[in-house]
């Protein structure tokens, strides 16, 4: 039976100590789009880790089997989800095509790679989701290529509200094995946090674009 706390837990646990997740509530990182966030997490660093590579490939197949059922193929989301999509693919004996940012600009000028198969039930795999952008656009190309979308996967979620609205306005159901609540209560329980951190974690995730303005002003 899939054990949807047990994993959460265990998927933080590895995240946190290989380093897959970093936590700086008083030094922040600063996100491409310019928010300040205490948390940076690189899911690409598991591929790396051959025992949790492993849990998270079979962990993500139960996840789609669970939520899904019978789907006819897997979609990776270009760069991180390519290899976690081809990883869960190959567990469970599905065809793999990944969706580019954006349509290369020479040869064949694909979005889609792989082979095309219009009104096949596909399921996206993702290793993060943030805000849920770069994961909505893959719906609607491959919704646009006649797939029907059944949902979506992926690693971690930091569980905005934003995200939450993009998926529902483009009537796409999504599940994480892990996410930033699960992973602020490992973190606390095994203290890789001060107790006193956890007041900054939790407002981030509340109000992540506003955070940071609001941090400069407390350290």
């Amino acid at each position: 039976m899939y054990n949807k706390n047990e994993i959460q837990q265990k998927i933080a646990e590895f995240l946190m100590q290989i380093k897959a997740i970093k936590l700086q509530p008083t030094n922040p990182f600063t996100w491409a789009s310019g928010w300040k966030s205490p948390i940076y997490c690189d899911n690409r660093i598991t591929l790396s880790h051959p025992s949790i590579r492993t849990y998270i490939r079979q962990k993500l197949s139960e996840l789609i089997q669970e939520e899904f059922g019978s789907v006819s193929v897997i979609a990776g989301v270009a760069t991180a989800g390519i290899p976690q999509g081809a990883l869960v693919a190959q567990e469970l004996g599905l065809p793999f095509i990944y969706v580019r940012a954006k349509a290369k600009e020479h040869g064949t000028q694909s979005l889609i790679e792989g082979e095309i198969n219009p009104g096949q039930r596909v399921v996206i795999v993702e290793d993060l989701i943030s805000t849920g952008k770069s994961s909505i656009q893959a719906v609607h190309a491959l919704r646009d290529a006649g797939y029907e979308v059944a949902g979506l996967v992926a690693i971690f979620s930091y569980g905005f509200d934003i995200a939450q609205e993009n998926f529902a306005e483009a009537k796409c159901r999504f599940s994480t094995l892990s996410n930033y609540n699960a992973l602020i209560d490992y973190a606390a329980e095994h203290h890789f946090v001060q107790k006193n951190d956890i007041d900054l974690l939790n407002e981030w995730r509340r109000n992540p674009s506003q955070w940071g303005q609001q941090i400069e002003k407390t350290i």
